[in-house]
């Protein structure tokens, strides 16, 4: 059975960015997928950073080795779909991925994290259709008259 998007949960959402659109940089994604991503992704890393020093805490070196060993292939796997998804939680707000790099300069991270919490393009925009409102739903329910 295929889940529709309204009844996503968080791991639904880490998946689909991790796995469905992995280096997808084209398209729009909504501000559900950015941000269930990120606090799902927030609490991998949380957790395996957590191990990785209990590990080294416990002086065990092979807990303590085997989990860095997983923490550095979950952070260098993980670095595209997370560019990926910020770009096209850009483009939902109708700005380029090169808007990403604004987060380079002095206070740019606030003018990027207002970008990320802001209400996506109704309609079509520049970078396709608006993700809330597939095509194939009609005008009459797009407004809200179902």
């Amino acid at each position: 059975m295929i889940k529709k998007e309204q009844d996503y949960n968080m791991l639904d959402w880490w998946k689909k960015v991790m796995i469905d659109n992995y280096a997808t940089f084209s398209g729009r994604a909504r501000r559900a997928e950015y941000w269930n991503f990120m606090l799902f992704h927030i609490v991998i890393m949380f957790a395996l950073w957590i191990g990785f020093f209990v590990g080294l805490g416990a002086e065990s070196e092979i807990i303590g080795g085997l989990i860095g060993v997983l923490l550095l292939l979950y952070i260098a796997g993980s670095i595209l779909p997370s560019l990926a998804v910020t770009v096209r939680r850009l483009h939902d707000v109708n700005k380029s991925g090169w808007m990403y790099l604004v987060s380079l300069i002095p206070f740019g991270s606030f003018v990027l994290l207002y970008y990320m919490v802001s209400h996506g393009d109704h309609g079509r925009n520049d970078y396709g259709e608006d993700p809330k409102m597939p095509l194939g739903r009609s005008a009459i329910s797009q407004i809200g008259m179902e």
